[in-house]
């Protein structure tokens, strides 16, 4: 549909420019915000506070294309994913991990993943393409409605309050590395963050980053949200080997962009770090991180390991990685050790993959526009 555009995308300022290039007044797009992202309504006929000639306009020069669910599989931890099909043929898996009080959506920002870390099942499939920004809050309007947080249609209520609130947080942690496609992002997370969308607060948005240390500036400048770092190592040498980016952007210069984030957001950086069985999981490694995250803002999320095809690691056992826990606490670190969800349907951390494209298919990016690899 050449010359038509997707409206689901669109951030506030996108959607008000749209509407100002038909002659149409900024109020225009809070209506159609509300539409698309509160009540969930994708037809322009149904959005029924709009003019008619203005509902015949739309449908004859914008749409709404959210990705298409392919498959939907439950876990006995409650935990949902969904393989979801996108309009070039390609796809990607979307994670729900409901917990008493909250309910954590995890998205996907890029088809595969160019970073390849070692124990990441996303990371072996190589990369296919970056997600558009419709397909990344596609991810979350589609939740919302699988998940009933939305009326579907019901009349609009100008003062409406969400009671329902399926979706309490959402996480960029799913296939690929959100600072490597931050153009389509930062739109993606302003809508999250709307209230006249999806009105999460910026404590409620997480990106997570393999250590692109001169996009976390630009995060910063463009959208602060939390910030979770994917370490898994205290040392260059293990991490080069674990998360090969460490080669480019080493652990010094990553912590110092991390030390910067958190003074100018005032919040605390989440550290990832993987337990993998005699790799990283020894005391030494304990007692080098507690040294190397001094004077940061921190907490460390331990992850036991989830199992992939062909891998060379192990979990380490629960006694190790509680063990490492208590040096870091003992250290003055936060931290905790992340209860693994949805490992039965192969949507526990490590192991989305979208089972779409032979890593021989794929190829290596051209890195977004004012990114550096």
């Amino acid at each position: 549909m050449s010359g038509v555009t997707n409206l689901l995308g669109l951030d506030r300022d996108a959607l008000e420019g749209f509407f100002a290039g038909i002659g149409e007044r900024p109020f225009r797009a809070t209506q159609v915000m509300k539409w698309l992202h509160q009540q969930g309504v994708a037809e322009f006929q149904a959005m029924s506070n709009l003019a008619k000639t203005l509902r015949a306009r739309l449908t004859e020069i914008a749409t709404v294309v959210p990705p298409v669910v392919t498959a939907d599989r439950a876990s006995r931890d409650g935990t949902r994913k969904w393989l979801l099909g996108l309009a070039r043929g390609d796809a990607v898996e979307t994670v729900f991990i409901p917990e008493p009080g909250r309910g954590t959506l995890c998205v996907s920002s890029q088809v595969g993943c160019a970073l390849d870390c070692s124990f990441c099942a996303t990371g072996k499939q190589g990369f296919g393409r970056n997600l558009e920004a419709a397909e990344i809050i596609g991810q979350v309007w589609l939740a919302a409605r699988c998940l009933g947080q939305v009326p579907r249609g019901e009349p609009l209520i100008t003062s409406r309050v969400i009671t329902h609130r399926a979706i309490t947080n959402v996480v960029l942690m799913g296939m690929g590395e959100p600072l490597l496609n931050l153009d389509n992002v930062v739109p993606a997370m302003r809508l999250m963050l709307d209230d006249n969308a999806y009105g999460l607060s910026r404590r409620r948005v997480t990106l997570s980053t393999a250590g692109v240390v001169p996009q976390i500036e630009r995060l910063r400048e463009r959208c602060p949200v939390s910030l979770a770092v994917s370490l898994h190592a205290p040392v260059d040498a293990l991490r080069d080997e674990l998360v090969p980016i460490n080669k480019r952007y080493p652990i010094a210069e990553l912590l110092a962009a991390c030390r910067c984030y958190a003074e100018a957001t005032d919040t605390r950086i989440t550290f990832e770090y993987v337990m993998l069985e005699g790799v990283n999981d020894d005391l030494a490694c304990a007692r080098e991180l507690v040294k190397r995250l001094r004077g940061v803002p921190a907490k460390v999320n331990l992850i036991p390991f989830n199992p992939i095809p062909q891998s060379p690691y192990r979990r380490s056992p629960p006694e190790v990685i509680e063990r490492f826990r208590e040096v870091l606490l003992s250290g003055g670190i936060m931290s905790i050790t992340r209860r693994t969800r949805g490992e039965d349907i192969d949507a526990a951390c490590g192991q989305l993959v979208g089972k779409v494209m032979a890593r021989a298919a794929r190829h290596r990016p051209a890195v977004a526009a004012g990114a550096t690899l």
